[in-house]
């Protein structure tokens, strides 16, 4: 690097800048910024030995271990005198830094800091002056910013509140405000008001708080602002216990009661009341005329214990404070619960001047707290037990099984088919269904029997001391009530259950065992059909168990690339020429080995993973086909697509997105639909197949004559091709019944103008046979198996 470019460098650089030989540590160049922070030119310092211009120790010490080869950095804070004797503190970064191939130097930079160190010695002075002011005053101070976190607080708030020593060390500003109120006379009202305070940031408010050790404060609370916006909240505490001792009654509750929206009465030191404010004249129905003199006890409940309120005085004179929930009785008799709070208030020589009590109605408050407990233990929707509660019922069933060597069963119940009913005429109405399903649940029971709803669909039932043919009798109740017909608004359905019932103690012997079990029964009714009951067998946990490993390790796969796309030739039956392919999902994993498709789409289906698995197939596909595209093979491949991928709400977009990505025409992309896609929801079906179709792609059926297809909706639809599932073929030549489908599904295909494929054609007779029928296309092992994406194109690349 010339010198013109190495100055012009250091130049354009705001640090000052040395550059500094490595080998005999002289100054090499340095910039205008550098000349100014020490007062000296260019050619002063340029050849100058870097140690003649250190001010510190510390400095001499690392350039001479940069001269023995054993530093090489450093950044830090040191000193650096100036040519005219003044000393500034600077910040420091020195570097090595190649300049070329062949050499190097050390890149020293400094930013002068000597400002900034002056403003921050000043502000630590002033922050200094503040502490000491904070400190001299004789009240307690508490600053607060805007969120309500401690800036800080005085000796004197600390002393005033009593807080521990290890609150002073430790900051935690939530202990500090539980701390101050639990030390109220009320912490509730305390709580309370400080939450309207918090709310308020500009509010300006003096309260009086009576502390449960007697002392009276006055608390004082401002805005605190800068540049005329509030940036926290200052509390100032002042002791008035003396003040206040020496008032008059009338101006202590006046100054204390009158205002307060608590029920506060005061006590002379017998308990005899001598003051109470309006909220507690309306809590009890006596006027404050009518309740002076009176005892305080006369107030409570004739329910409340003598001995109880001997406890609370007792209480109240030798520590000063009690709380506690005890019915008292209106002026009218009315009894009521109440929190009552009371507090001592002594004088400087600690002779008991009065007793201050806090009353709160606590009758709204135990009716919501019932209200609670009674939603804690139900359902909400159906009025029968919850899991917690179910929970409950299980241990008492267990615990009482054991103990006189008893069983009694799990029925796990799940209505069949009622997503259907959610999705097609709405959960509100679907809400309804599980009411009255519940309600036949509770009439297929006795007292000592559980009915419980555990989410969704899904009921329990714990039936208590049965055994298994008193088990299959209430399941088949219960099959037989629910079977009938539910009217709502004036719309009939048949519903049915699956239900699963495990037994105690064989089939678990905890509640989680049962309950699993009894899960597991139900899906084998599932599984064979609906509507039915089955017990428990210990092999069904296997088969749960085998399904959820497969689903773990197949999402494994996805994430970890275990997952590989095959293609499967199709060809015309007339002349044997290439005319397009099928992507097909293969999988080998290292534990399971090649796992069949017909292992794992099953499984992917149930458990929601056939989503992004579909995602996976149609972006290797595309991605496949751009590259053989580009190549010069260019032949459409068709995906398969199962009912869940494409009704998600932006599976069109996805489409299309994919292909513009890839810089594919629609018509390179073929969708393979099954039936049951077609008569789910044929409005949105039909948007979606228009969508689809008006992007360029090519739509069929798979698997054609499987299912529940309508003619009327496939005239409708966007359809190109069905496809003749191999079921059918396989059977062909020698079936008269699989040969008359295939043929009328061919002679069908050709009135609709859709071409038909034959799926899995693997004998000469076979091709034969289809080719006289009429039949467009075919694929299978007589032509070609599926192959990997490189074998596909050495076989078919011109």
């Amino acid at each position: 690097m010339s010198v013109s470019v190495q100055q012009a460098l250091i130049e354009s650089v705001l640090e000052a800048i040395w550059l500094v030989d490595p080998v005999d540590l002289r100054i090499l160049a340095v910039n205008r910024a550098a000349e100014t922070m020490i007062g000296m030119s260019r050619d002063q310092l340029v050849g100058k030995p870097v140690v003649d211009i250190v001010s510190t120790s510390q400095d001499l010490f690392f350039w001479e271990d940069v001269a023995a080869g054993r530093s090489r950095a450093i950044r830090s804070d040191t000193l650096l005198r100036r040519n005219d004797g003044e000393i500034r503190q600077i910040e420091r970064r020195v570097s090595l830094i190649q300049m070329d191939g062949s050499s190097s130097c050390f890149l020293v930079a400094m930013v002068d800091r000597s400002d900034q160190r002056a403003a921050e010695q000043q502000l630590e002075n002033i922050i200094a002056e503040l502490r000491a002011t904070l400190e001299s005053t004789a009240d307690g101070i508490l600053v607060v910013d805007m969120d309500g976190g401690i800036r800080g607080f005085n000796q004197r708030f600390s002393e005033l509140w009593e807080l521990p020593e290890g609150f002073l060390s430790e900051r935690n500003d939530a202990r500090v405000f539980e701390w101050m109120a639990e030390r109220s006379g009320d912490p509730e009202s305390y709580r309370a008001r400080m939450g309207q305070i918090v709310r308020s940031p500009l509010l300006e408010a003096n309260d009086v708080l009576v502390l449960r050790t007697g002392r009276v404060l006055e608390r004082v609370t401002l805005p605190q602002y800068a540049r005329g916006r509030p940036i926290g909240r200052v509390f100032s505490f002042r002791d008035i216990s003396q003040r206040l001792a020496d008032e008059s009654r009338l101006q202590l509750a006046a100054r204390v009661f009158e205002s307060s929206l608590d029920a506060v009465f005061v006590t002379d030191p017998q308990f005899k009341v001598v003051a109470a404010n309006p909220t507690f004249e309306r809590l009890t129905g006596w006027s404050a005329e009518a309740l002076a003199g009176r005892s305080a006890g006369g107030l409570l409940s004739s329910s409340v214990k003598r001995s109880d309120i001997r406890a609370m005085r007792s209480n109240l004179v030798s520590e000063g404070y009690w709380r506690g929930e005890l019915w008292t009785r209106q002026k009218s008799g009315q009894p009521y619960p109440c929190l009552l709070s009371m507090v001592r208030v002594q004088d400087s020589d600690g002779k008991t001047l009065n007793y201050v009590g806090f009353a709160k109605d606590l009758s709204e408050s135990m009716a919501a707290k019932q209200r609670i407990e009674e939603l804690a233990f139900t359902d909400p929707l159906t009025g029968l037990p919850n899991r917690v509660l179910l929970r409950e019922r299980f241990e008492m069933a267990i615990n009482y099984s054991k103990r006189e060597h008893g069983t009694f069963a799990v029925l796990f119940i799940d209505l069949d088919r009622f997503k259907q009913i959610n999705d097609s005429l709405g959960h509100g109405f679907g809400d309804r269904v599980l009411v009255t399903v519940s309600d036949r649940l509770r009439d297929c029971i006795r007292q000592v029997d559980t009915a419980a709803r555990i989410g969704g669909d899904e009921f329990m039932i714990l039936l208590a001391g049965v055994d298994g043919p008193g088990a299959e009798i209430a399941a088949r109740r219960i099959l037989n009530a629910v079977s009938q017909p539910v009217v709502v608004d004036e719309m009939s359905l048949s519903l049915t259950v699956s239900i699963g019932i495990a037994m105690y103690p064989e089939d678990g012997a905890d509640a989680d065992e049962l309950a699993k079990n009894a899960d597991s029964a139900m899906y084998a009714v599932k599984e064979r059909g609906r509507a039915d009951l089955r017990f428990y067998q210990r092999q069904m946990n296997i088969g749960l168990l085998s399904r959820m490993k497969l689903d773990h390790a197949l999402r494994h796969a996805l994430t970890e690339g275990g997952l590989h796309v095959h293609y499967q030739p199709k060809f015309a039956l007339s002349d044997r020429r290439l005319i397009g392919a099928e992507a097909l999902v293969r999988w080998t994993d290292p534990e399971l080995g090649n796992v069949s498709p017909g292992r794992f789409i099953p499984v992917a289906e149930e458990s929601g993973a056939i989503i992004p698995l579909g995602r996976f197939v149609l972006e290797t596909t595309l991605k496949q086909l751009n590259t053989w595209w580009r190549a010069g093979l260019r032949v459409p491949v068709a995906v398969n697509v199962s009912a869940l991928q494409f009704h998600q709400s932006d599976f069109i977009e996805s489409v299309a997105e994919g292909l513009k990505r890839h810089g594919l025409p629609g018509d390179a992309l073929e969708l393979e639909l099954t039936e049951s896609i077609l008569v789910a929801d044929i409005e949105d079906t039909m948007r979606r197949l228009k969508g689809l179709s008006a992007l360029g792609v090519r739509l069929s059926i798979d698997d054609f004559g499987t299912g529940y297809s309508s003619l009327s909706y496939l005239k409708r639809f966007p359809i190109e091709r069905i496809k003749i599932d191999r079921s059918f073929i396989a059977d062909l030549p020698g079936s008269a019944e699989s040969e008359a489908i295939v043929i009328a599904i061919i002679q069908m295909g050709r009135a609709l103008r859709l071409s038909v494929t034959a799926e899995g054609v693997e004998t000469e007779a076979q091709r034969e046979l289809l080719l006289n029928a009429g039949c467009d296309e075919m694929q299978g092992w007589l032509m070609a198996p599926a192959m990997n994406a490189d074998e596909f194109f050495v076989r078919f690349a011109d």
